[in-house]
């Protein structure tokens, strides 16, 4: 007994040693003194491995997909992309539990939550005189938390609940041998997280007759989103409303002290959810405009004509679920939706103005810079590279790898295909036109009968090299906020 005690206590000690030297130091190097765009690069690339593996050991529905194509679709749900090279039907119950997960790792608004708990405990070591910005911090990631349980128990309860009461829509899932629970969390959890993943090949093109489903949806999309800094900062301000606690006070008057990214002014929230506001009814306006008589939405009332336009572009700027294909939209609205994708989510109405001396670092949380700043560090400033600088970059690199198929295929290799793919993928949005193998045969192509039609995008038919490239595209979208 006394020996078992004696390697208990050896373990114990060693455990604590390797905790208190090496492990703690290791975190506050990464976090004190690594830039965090490498840090985040690491953790993506570390992330989309594990995401990798997990997905390679589990067994699919049908034909185990590539590894290029597992690897491409991990690293697709950790940046919140949906792009896909692989129907998701492929998938198997327990991977798309692991697409879940991966979804919310990828999630900055749930990182955040980790990343303020951090930084309360590291406040009360370092300034334990400033008790209020400890429990202010604290308060906020409890807060932060409870905003997420809301929104997807809210979200799961409303989804379930219609699913269970319209066959309807039940029946889609029957047929497709889809699990009523791994489908609502799934969907609730994709659209909070602006990912846009479906477990249905179609998307949501198998619910477009199914309004309130939609309309459900909708709040999930903008919450987890465009809408975020303006919930978020309402949630505070009704608790501290109902509670008093002195803690809701100083978040609202102190925001910036918490240097927490979403926790902007009210003046700010406002400007950012009318913009919100303001681009969907603009979108909305045009859809209906030019795509009322669309072949997909003959078969629709009114009212679910309008739902699942506002739901079309609801998504347009970031969740890139669809009710439509791609293909029958006329080329005015994918213009539209191009730039809808390319403006980023803290997009204003009117420009404010942004303090130099606050910088953000990535997941929310904003580091403090020097004011002062020399020449040499204004003249690399200035030499930095665009987005679309690097989107053009990008669309040539693919059109070189894909230049055969572009020869052999122009309809569906063409240049706008491949922008709005790649446009898309920066952006981590998901939209795709898909491949037509109606088109490949009206250019007489031979494909000895073998085309056959299939519900994901259109990198789905480049070569691996192309591939590549555009896990790169969805890469560097991810990390644009470094720029």
């Amino acid at each position: 007994m006394s020996l078992r005690f004696s390697s208990y206590m050896i373990l114990a000690n060693f455990s604590g040693s390797l905790n208190r030297y090496i492990l703690v130091p290791f975190v506050q190097f990464i976090v004190y003194y690594v830039n965090p765009f490498w840090t985040n690069l690491f953790y993506l690339n570390l992330i989309s491995l594990l995401g990798f593996l997990s997905l390679k050991i589990t067994k699919p529905r049908a034909n185990p997909p590539h590894d290029l194509d597992l690897f491409f679709t991990s690293v697709s749900a950790l940046t919140l992309s949906s792009m896909s090279t692989v129907e998701m039907e492929v998938f198997s119950n327990i991977q798309l539990i692991i697409l879940v997960v991966i979804m919310l790792l990828g999630n900055e608004v749930f990182i955040s939550v980790f990343t303020l708990l951090y930084r309360a405990s590291r406040l009360r070591k370092s300034s334990p005189d400033n008790s209020i910005l400890q429990s202010a911090t604290r308060c906020l990631s409890y807060t932060v938390l409870g905003y997420l349980l809301v929104v997807h128990v809210l979200g799961c309860c409303l989804v379930y609940l219609y699913m269970t009461v319209v066959p309807s829509a039940n029946k889609v899932l029957q047929r497709k041998g889809i699990q009523l629970p791994t489908f609502t969390l799934f969907t609730v959890v994709s659209s909070f997280t602006n990912c846009g993943f479906i477990p249905t090949n179609e998307n949501m093109i198998s619910f477009k007759g199914n309004s309130s489903l939609l309309l459900i949806l909708i709040p999930q999309i903008l919450t987890g989103n465009t809408l975020y800094p303006l919930c978020l900062r309402s949630s505070i301000w009704a608790l501290w409303k109902l509670t008093g606690k002195a803690e809701f006070g100083h978040i609202l008057d102190n925001s910036e002290a918490l240097r927490y990214g979403y926790m902007m002014s009210w003046p700010r929230c406002f400007l950012l959810g009318a913009a919100a506001l303001g681009l969907i009814m603009v979108q909305l306006v045009m859809f209906c405009l030019m795509e009322w008589r669309n072949q997909e939405l003959v078969e629709l009332s009114t009212y679910q004509k309008l739902a699942g336009s506002l739901f079309q572009v609801s998504n347009s700027r970031h969740s890139g679920e669809n009710i439509v294909d791609f293909f029958s939209l006329s080329p005015a609205i994918l213009a539209l939706f191009v730039v809808a994708m390319y403006l980023p989510a803290s997009t204003f109405l009117i420009p404010s103005a942004t303090k130099p001396e606050m910088e953000t670092t990535g997941n929310g949380i904003i580091s403090n810079k020097n004011l002062k700043k020399n020449k040499t560090i204004i003249m690399l400033q200035n030499l930095k590279v665009s987005p679309v600088f690097n989107i053009a970059i990008f669309i040539i690199m693919i059109c070189i790898t894909e230049r055969q198929s572009m020869k052999q295929d122009p309809l569906n290799f063409n240049v706008f295909n491949i922008v709005l793919e790649v446009v898309s993928a920066y952006e981590n949005v998901g939209y795709t036109m898909g491949y037509s193998c109606s088109k490949r045969r009206l250019m007489m192509l031979s494909d000895d009968g073998k085309c056959e039609d299939k519900w994901y995008g259109f990198v789905g038919r480049w070569s691996k090299e192309g591939k590549a490239l555009l896990i790169l595209v969805m890469l560097f979208g991810r990390l644009n906020k470094f720029r």
